[in-house]
């Protein structure tokens, strides 16, 4: 019998790709619906796709949850997935699981980590501003006195939200406008406050690598020095063995040893 963490990674790699193609096919429907302003039959079909897609990540986080070995620890480390299910009143918060096809290219992208945090930041900042523009719009564009009436204007107000500029020249007017603002100028500090991490580990493991490398070359020059110095201790003892063999082969001077004044002494002292 498999183990239940068992079951459950398996259950997450089944339903991997298949829960990225329904988040994509999500923000695609509802990307028509707002934009397209969709009336009628065409509204109802929508509605009745994003319910369904809606009732397959509520199935998905169910089965998560029976299988996961530690429930409460599960439930306590996916709030986020239990609020997009439990609040579907909440539009802008089903969209929160299209997080999905990031971690996917996270994943399956081979790049050191330092990359694959620059792909999963940029992927996230793209999104966050894409659904953060339909969702406003949705809420915005038949209200009293709304400003975001139209796509264009609900991209340009949700990117400057994010980046945290926020000219001004349009806001929102209702109370779910003005709670994706406030989410959007949260993600817009988590994002820039990753993008500067990022930058600053790289600025260190760049460093860090140059150090190395010179550390690197003078260990090499250390030991190119070593080298030399043991070849000339060995020439300067191989020098020395051969004086001192010439000194033993050719002896004391013939006729007596020399005197003190330089001068032969022929018969000893």
């Amino acid at each position: 019998m498999q183990a239940p963490d068992s079951r459950l990674a398996r259950w997450e790699r089944i339903t991997e790709w298949p829960l990225t193609f329904a988040a994509v096919l999500f923000l695609a429907v509802y990307s028509v619906e707002v934009i397209g302003d969709l009336r009628g039959r065409d509204h109802l079909a929508a509605e009745t796709a994003i319910d369904i897609v809606w009732a397959v990540f509520a199935a998905d986080y169910a089965v998560r949850l029976r299988l996961a070995p530690d429930r409460g620890r599960w439930f306590a480390h996916h709030l986020l997935d239990l609020a997009v299910v439990a609040l579907p009143l909440l539009r802008p918060l089903r969209l929160l699981r299209l997080a999905t096809p990031i971690s996917v290219l996270q994943r399956t992208a081979g790049l050191a980590l330092r990359g694959r945090i620059a792909v999963y930041t940029a992927g996230a900042a793209i999104l966050l501003t894409y659904v953060g523009a339909l969702a406003t719009l949705d809420a915005e564009k038949h209200a009293p006195g709304a400003t975001i009436t139209s796509f264009p204007k609900a991209l340009w107000w949700a990117f400057v939200t994010i980046t945290s500029v926020g000219y001004g020249d349009h806001i929102p007017t209702t109370g779910t406008g003005r709670t994706v603002a406030a989410l959007l100028m949260i993600a817009g500090i988590a994002v820039i406050g990753t993008v500067t991490a990022t930058l600053a580990s790289w600025i260190v493991s760049r460093v860090a690598e140059e150090t190395a490398e010179e550390e690197a070359a003078t260990r090499q020059q250390v030991a190119a020095l070593q080298r030399q110095v043991a070849a000339l201790q060995r020439q300067v003892a191989d020098l020395t063995g051969r004086i001192a063999a010439l000194q033993a082969s050719v002896g004391p001077p013939p006729g007596g040893s020399e005197g003190p004044d330089g001068q032969t002494d022929p018969g000893g002292s």
